[in-house]
């Protein structure tokens, strides 16, 4: 069965009269990692271990279930006042086994490699996600419903996140011609994003070609040379420090992004954190690349 229809599957299950027996059933998933995840009741309390998985927790409908999470989630407004059990470089295990979670949710390639071990041996089910996908990341909401017991929030998120992503792929991806763009995502070491990564995927979406979809890691470090040989159309780059970073490549006048002055920052990190609202991020990005494409039209046509 497709993720479509076991979605409307559990929706369904859930209105029917028998649905209180069946819920008392184990609740089983598989995470990105491959792992069965499996529950013995629906998960009443669930520490997240990135902004990225609250946001997803919120929109399966799970958020009352959270009862700890790390540093850097101040935006996610409904959970500031949760108790922190670590940030991305460190997590507290003793703090989080004081909370008496059922359910851990974990970022995969976001997870200190010496804590993933430690956070498997404390007894909890833990739940690894890596979504780099678009469908990965509805997918996650998906199984998120499912372990909480929420799956009919989690189907009507995921059939509105559908319904727009189909919208943003209809009116943009077959949208010529296709713009180059290296997408930044640090300055020192310069860093970008693979062909897994799904920042390539949006950027695709929006009728572009990411200059270094061929690097087969999400997040490759590059060199200034490298990227000057690319001949990006669009440099962009998200975060507090995009601005100044951006300033950086001026003096690279044989880029064509910096000689039509096509260097974007986008506002927040919509887009980089992959969330709930990473549908968001990717409209700023087709909009900022329509803008470039108009350009390259207009270039065209001078005689």
């Amino acid at each position: 069965m497709n993720r479509r229809g076991m979605l409307a599957a559990c929706a369904a299950a859930a209105t029917l009269p028998w649905a209180p027996r069946a819920l008392a059933a184990p609740l089983q998933v598989t995470d990105d990692s491959g792992r069965r995840v499996i529950l013995p009741a629906p998960a009443q309390r669930i520490v997240a271990l990135s902004p990225q998985l609250l946001e997803l927790c919120a929109a399966a409908g799970a958020s009352r279930q959270v009862v700890g999470t790390i540093r850097g989630a101040d935006d996610v407004h409904w959970a500031r006042k949760l108790p922190i059990v670590g940030d991305a470089f460190a997590l507290n295990l003793e703090a989080i086994a004081r909370l008496k979670p059922d359910l851990i949710l974990a970022w995969q390639s976001g997870t200190p490699p010496r804590d993933a071990a430690r956070l498997q041996a404390l007894g909890i089910a833990v739940y690894w996600s890596q979504a780099n996908t678009f469908d990965a990341l509805a997918a996650t909401v998906q199984r998120i419903g499912v372990l909480a017991g929420t799956t009919r929030a989690a189907a009507r998120w995921v059939r509105d996140f559908d319904q727009r992503l189909a919208a943003l792929r209809q009116r943009y991806a077959a949208q010529q011609p296709a713009v180059r763009v290296f997408y930044q995502v640090w300055n020192r070491p310069l860093i970008t994003v693979g062909g897994p990564q799904l920042i390539t995927q949006a950027i695709t979406l929006c009728g572009g070609r990411n200059v270094f979809d061929a690097l087969g890691v999400l997040s490759p470090s590059v060199s200034a040379e490298a990227v000057v040989q690319a001949d990006p159309q669009l440099i962009v780059a998200s975060g507090p420090r995009a601005a100044a970073w951006l300033q950086e490549w001026q003096r690279f006048t044989q880029i064509s992004a910096v000689r039509h002055r096509q260097l974007v920052a986008l506002p927040g990190d919509t887009l980089s954190r992959m969330g709930a609202n990473v549908l968001d991020g990717v409209q700023q990005l087709c909009s900022v690349m329509a803008t470039t494409r108009r350009q390259l039209r207009q270039g065209t046509k001078k005689p």
